[in-house]
């Protein structure tokens, strides 16, 4: 049988079966890599389902997420405090994260600085991903809080009327682990915004200024729309990770088991009550942190296809 004989720009190529073979392998490769990582996943649902079971029957979906009492020695479980906890600092974190991690993304993909001073600034908020979380926890406890204590006094002790700042400060709470949230996930934020920005066609660009657009017009009406969608899926797939965090927020936040409307009150996180509790846990309270860390898979699956709807969304608007 001859070669097969494929056209590319007007040239033609000869194509080996051996080459076909490599081709086709690795297409299958794929899809069943692609594969094992669905069926993985629902395994670990799963399994998670299967060992909670006995925490569901108990105490049903409304009242586990609803009640704000967790006794391990009366064995009553209710996660109203984690859930919330693990809502209202993952959303602080991300009202700090994504204005800083857009504009240091804009600063570092467009003209702003010299090549020599971006490239260093890029390699340092980069490097910020690699520190570990148990790190970002001790410099929250020893240099953050510290440095934090004297203001966060004088807002409770001057607006201590507003619930947001009625508990007085004790250098740990929920405050304090949002801020180091949000540091733990600029990177995220600022390197896939930055690559969303560069990836913009230099066309769009040029096309601005030949209609007279300044530079600040054409990155706020043309670049920053035409990126959007990748800013956004930057912005979600950090909060999934602010939500699942665990080592810095379980040191930080206080594991307070009452909520509380107060910044400056301690509270707790779903992933933080995994870490505290699950190495001593017996009998029901086992299956009660399986239903816990069950809610905190679902609340991140919510993150994960919402962030895909959203970018689909802006990108038929931008069709």
């Amino acid at each position: 049988m001859a070669p097969a004989v494929e056209r590319n720009t007007g040239m033609s190529y000869e194509r080996t079966q051996t080459s076909r073979v490599v081709d086709n392998g690795f297409k299958w490769l794929t899809w069943l890599f692609g594969v094992g990582i669905g069926v993985t996943l629902l395994a670990i649902a799963l399994q998670v389902a299967i060992d909670a079971w006995p925490a569901i029957q108990k105490f049903g979906i409304f009242d586990f997420i609803t009640v704000a009492r967790w006794n391990p020695v009366e064995d009553i479980y209710g996660a109203w405090t984690q859930i919330y906890g693990t809502l209202i600092t993952s959303f602080i974190a991300l009202l700090i994260a994504v204005p800083i991690g857009v504009g240091v993304a804009i600063i570092l993909s467009e003209d702003f600085l010299p090549e020599r001073l971006r490239q260093p600034l890029v390699f340092m908020v980069e490097l910020l991903a690699a520190i570990p979380s148990v790190v970002y926890g001790l410099w929250g406890m020893f240099v953050l809080a510290p440095l934090l204590q004297g203001p966060m006094t004088w807002l409770h002790q001057n607006f201590g009327w507003i619930p947001l700042f009625s508990t007085p400060p004790t250098g740990r709470g929920i405050y304090i682990a949002s801020l180091v949230l949000a540091i733990m996930i600029l990177p995220i934020i600022s390197s896939i915004s930055r690559d969303s920005l560069a990836s913009v066609n230099p066309a769009l660009r040029q096309a601005a200024y030949g209609l007279g657009a300044t530079r600040w017009e054409t990155l706020i009406q043309v670049i920053i729309p035409t990126a959007i969608s990748g800013i956004i899926g930057g912005v979600m797939l950090a909060l999934g990770r602010a939500m699942g965090e665990t080592m810095a927020v379980t040191m930080l936040i206080g594991n307070s088991p009452r909520p509380s409307p107060s910044l400056f009150a301690q509270g707790s996180t779903i992933s933080a009550l995994l870490a505290n509790q699950f190495a001593e846990a017996s009998g029901l309270q086992v299956a009660a942190l399986m239903y816990a860390a069950l809610i905190l898979f679902v609340l991140t699956l919510i993150v994960n296809v919402l962030a895909e709807y959203i970018v689909k969304k802006v990108e038929i608007k931008k069709l």
